[in-house]
């Protein structure tokens, strides 16, 4: 697999390109899908639906690799927070954790109940070339524990930034669990057939260096030290957004690191060199315009010469760009890095 042997730092052929948020609204066939189910969340727990959602990009796209379709939210619903998707507002939790007992309340073995995930993972690999590798992944410890102190995206954060300095050995109670659970979620999608793991730390930007390194990135490095451990043959990707400048703290036991469009991808390679994959980091609204994003592509193609490197961009597609213009994209980055 061309997006493995990348992932591991071995020369490939060209340059493996997948895209953040490639299953999704800017895709005719998934809307239609969409349509028939009726619900995001009734898709997400439909192994069937998984699948055929995961898969379209691979044959619409020709991406190189598929990632799982689900969300991050998924786990902590299973620990036992009712979630509901609001339109225009998006995922809410009405129940939050509060207190120490609302943390003891939580279901230490919520990644039992997402069997439905685990069947979605052994269907797509069942279905998907052998030439394609399957992503699998999961929330970061400190974004999952966001949206269950908030109850909801937050601009400010300002519940749970208040438990960073008031509380934090409860929230370091609250991180605790959600690595645990989490390592044992990865651990079971890797089982079921997921050929590399990805963590998303979303809001990892929301704190400053010393307690970003403190509440999240090394609750990340214990995740990926474990997988690491227990699958040497797996390679975990991390990404955490709005933290460029925190880059020259950063290490631990993974492969690849996911570089956000808010930083240049040359200052990246000069902190991590070849310790490293990088992966992106081309800005997501390039996509409106082909000749914007020729520029891009030619630009990271050009630094990430000789380097380790998958295409990615720095953040998810937008619901509104032709699928068009992301062909173009994908076909690009395979056709300027050919060797």
């Amino acid at each position: 697999m061309i997006f493995v042997d990348a992932c591991f730092g071995k020369e490939t052929e060209y340059t493996p390109v997948w895209m953040m948020r490639q299953a999704g609204r800017y895709l005719p066939e998934y809307m239609e899908v969409r349509r028939k189910v009726g619900n995001f969340l009734d898709m997400t727990r439909n192994p069937e639906v998984v699948a055929e959602v995961t898969i379209q990009p691979i044959d619409i796209l020709d991406v190189d690799a598929a990632i799982l379709f689900s969300d991050i939210l998924n786990l902590p619903m299973e620990m036992g927070l009712p979630l509901r998707f609001e339109k225009g507002v998006g995922p809410i939790f009405d129940k939050t954790i509060d207190t120490e007992e609302d943390i003891e309340a939580l279901d230490s073995s919520a990644d039992e109940k997402l069997e439905y995930v685990y069947k979605g993972v052994k269907l797509i690999r069942e279905r998907l070339s052998e030439e394609k590798a399957l992503i699998g992944f999961a929330g970061s410890p400190w974004t999952i524990a966001t949206y269950m102190v908030e109850g909801r995206g937050s601009k400010q954060y300002a519940k749970i930034k208040k438990m960073v300095y008031s509380n934090p050995m409860m929230l370091h109670r609250l991180l605790a669990f959600n690595t645990k659970v989490t390592i044992e979620y990865l651990s079971k999608q890797i089982e079921a057939g997921a050929n590399a793991v990805m963590v998303f730390d979303s809001w990892g930007g929301a704190l400053e260096k010393e307690k970003f390194f403190e509440f999240s990135w090394n609750y990340m490095k214990e995740i990926a030290k474990n997988i690491k451990e227990k699958y040497p043959h797996i390679p975990v990707i991390l990404f955490s957004k709005g933290v460029g400048l925190y880059m020259d703290e950063m290490d631990g036991e993974f492969d690849v690191i996911g570089i956000d469009w808010a930083t240049p991808i040359d200052y990246a390679l000069r902190i991590f060199k070849d310790n490293y994959t990088l992966q992106g980091n081309m800005e997501p609204t390039r996509l409106y315009s082909k000749s914007a994003t020729k520029e891009a592509v030619e630009k990271i193609a050009g630094v990430m010469k000789g380097h380790r490197h998958i295409f990615n961009l720095g953040h998810g597609i937008l619901p509104d760009v032709p699928v068009e213009n992301a062909k173009y994209f994908v076909n690009l980055c395979k056709k300027i890095t050919r060797k």
